[in-house]
């Protein structure tokens, strides 16, 4: 080859080179130019954004009667519950709340707790590895309405009934939509199986005709009668406690009470029982919600808050730790670089989270200010090779980053991220065959809910569990929780999540909220299990570093890894697993290929978010959610 031929191939070589690098930078200089398939919602006085269009109305209505955005939040809570929308009422809820008034954050703990007789030798005696993944078995104690209730009374304004009414009404019945009734048709064998299930789920059930659709169709009227009488007796409890004199906070503990102490939990325990639960009265009687103090770490001068331990949350936090001493930015937007940098700095923090989160009010205690020390991260951060994905990322040792010794340096060094496979049969013969394929049960998970007013209040929950198919708990139409197959059954997985009575199983539920100079700046959350912490990171630094707006930010295109453990059924690790857009170049995938990847192009690698961005020289709110799947928003 002709010296002129060969340096004009190197000249074009480094033509394209650099005008690829230009293409990435005018991206991150010019996000603002990019074009959105929704609008960003504005408002000056209230923002109501959630995973359904009835529940994000359920909150302007809620609005329009006086409340603040604690008072809407919980009735889009109340509307996302009473729809399915990946929860039902006996599910759980997490809430990060900003107080105007104190400039606190504070969170909200409404986590259920494992049963009495619930142990690792109970469930390793029915040959499982896991708990098992839906059924009366999955459950843990009913957070929701207790979360909901304690919000509403130490935060709120309106009465339970002026919160719940929208909800009552839908429950009276409302046209279901055809994504959701199509589900419940494809587990109509699962939600046969219980009498009280098969009722509110599948009116034409005919036993001796499986080829007759069972469930609603698209746009029928989806009535729930028992979980009508249910909110009802709430409502009537909380109007027999005003009439006798008792404030506003003193009648909704009222109904409170008699939901986790009355008849209503007797019905819980009695049928839960009937097929095998392990629920006792004494179970709901001494659960409690809490009101937390938050965690929090500060990247380039932004506070952002996560809930602790019991969930995923300080995953992020540590990520953003350990990307803070890198420039993102100079790798240029989705490049492979920084693909393979976020990647990186996940999957240290989530090996931490696989092997030291649990819950924090049972012992051992978790070492989270080692873990959220920025001396830790980097330490962390010099584990990243630049070149190559390392498949073997192992927990990492923050005892001595808080002045501690680890109690678990023999099974934190035998410890695998590859967890064991769970048995197929049990010594009883118990069986149960996964619903989901792994994918699936990845990504699945919950709703979002983000709501601000003009007063200052700001609220963030991610609520879950009692999906279908929930087992229906008797006449009380609440379809109860499946978090138990979040516990792992034994302390070379993670000591500080083995399931016993009275703990709280590590969610992957994570809302947050970030502030700026003292006040609001960002309030999202994102539905999915696992992936949750990673399409947050993502979204946070979307925004951050690249300087997209809010509806940019929420439609941006994602990657996931799975090479973290799944938080459901048999807790499978994937390393090197990595989806991307098929938008992202060809050179991109071929270059994380180079890297060690197996790459995979996703039309959607990602799941809903929503989020509420607090415009700072106009003091306005801007709303932004998703264009995938139904999340949606409204604003004033």
């Amino acid at each position: 080859m002709s010296r002129p031929l060969k340096l004009m191939k190197s000249i074009n070589k480094f033509t394209l080179t650099t005008l690829s690098l230009m293409c990435l930078l005018a991206f991150a200089a010019n996000s603002h130019a990019q074009k959105t398939t929704k609008p960003i919602l504005h408002g000056t006085h209230w923002v109501a954004v959630t995973g359904k269009p009835l529940a994000a109305t359920a909150g302007a209505m809620t609005f329009t009667r006086g409340g603040n955005a604690v008072d809407a939040a919980c009735a889009m809570l109340a509307a996302t519950s009473t729809m399915w929308d990946t929860l039902g009422w006996g599910g759980e809820t997490q809430a990060l709340i900003y107080n105007p008034h104190t400039g606190e954050v504070k969170g909200i703990n409404a986590l259920g707790v494992a049963p009495s007789g619930a142990t690792a030798e109970y469930f390793h005696a029915k040959g499982m590895a896991y708990p098992p993944e839906y059924g009366p078995l999955a459950a843990v104690t009913p957070g929701t309405p207790g979360g909901l209730m304690v919000m509403m009374a130490e935060f709120g304004t309106l009465s339970l009934a002026e919160v719940l009414a929208p909800a009552i009404q839908m429950a009276q019945g409302y046209p279901i939509e055809g994504v959701q009734a199509n589900n419940i048709e494809r587990r109509r064998d699962v939600l046969a199986q219980w009498p009280s299930s098969q009722a509110v789920f599948l009116p034409h059930y005919d036993e001796n005709d499986p080829t007759v659709r069972a469930a609603p169709e698209a746009g029928e009227l989806f009535k729930q009668t028992d979980l009508l009488a249910t909110l009802n007796k709430l409502v009537e409890t909380e109007a027999k406690a005003l009439a006798t004199g008792k404030s506003r906070e003193e009648a909704i503990y009222a109904a409170y009470d008699r939901f986790y102490r009355g008849d209503i939990a007797e019905e819980i325990v009695r049928s839960s029982r009937e097929y095998g639960g392990l629920f006792t009265m004494e179970d709901l009687d001494k659960w409690q919600v809490h009101i937390e103090e938050p965690v929090t770490t500060n990247y380039k001068g932004i506070d952002v808050y996560k809930l602790t331990t019991w969930v995923q949350g300080p995953a992020m936090l540590q990520a953003l730790n350990i990307l803070e001493g890198i420039d993102l930015k100079g790798m240029g937007y989705n490049s492979a670089r920084y693909i393979h940098t976020l990647y990186q700095a996940m999957n240290l923090s989530f090996a931490d989270r696989d092997f030291y989160y649990g819950d924090p009010y049972m012992p051992p205690v978790e070492p989270i200010a080692g873990l959220l020390s920025k001396k830790y991260a980097k330490q962390r951060r010099a584990l990243i090779d630049p070149g190559k994905n390392n498949p073997d990322i192992r927990p990492g040792d923050p005892y001595r980053f808080q002045k501690g010794t680890n109690p678990y340096k023999d099974l934190l060094k035998n410890w695998s991220p590859i967890p064991p496979s769970a048995a197929a049969e049990g010594a009883d013969g118990f069986q149960q065959a996964s619903l989901m394929d792994s994918d699936e049960a990845f990504i699945a998970g919950t709703t979002s809910i983000q709501a601000a007013d003009a007063e200052g209040w700001v609220v963030s929950i991610t609520p879950s569990g009692g999906w279908i198919p929930a087992f229906i708990a008797g006449n009380t139409g609440v379809g109860l929780s499946q978090r138990m197959q979040s516990f792992v059954l034994t302390e070379k997985m993670n000591p500080y999540n083995v399931v016993r009575p009275g703990q709280r199983p590590r969610a992957t539920l994570t809302p947050t909220l970030a502030l700026k100079k003292g006040k609001p700046f960002l309030a999202f959350s994102v539905q999915g299990g696992d992936t949750q912490e990673q399409n947050l990171l993502q979204f946070f630094l979307n925004m951050v570093e690249f300087g997209m707006n809010v509806q940019q930010a929420v439609e941006a295109p994602n990657f996931i890894s799975y090479q973290m453990q799944s938080s459901f059924g048999a807790h499978k690790s994937e390393p090197g697993r990595l989806q991307i857009s098929p938008t992202l170049s060809g050179w991109i995938s071929s270059e994380l290929g180079r890297m060690g990847y197996k790459v995979e192009a996703q039309r959607r690698p990602y799941s809903p978010l929503t989020a509420i961005y607090f415009e700072e020289d106009n003091g306005s709110m801007w709303g932004g959610a998703s264009d995938y799947g139904d999340d949606y928003g409204i604003a004033w």
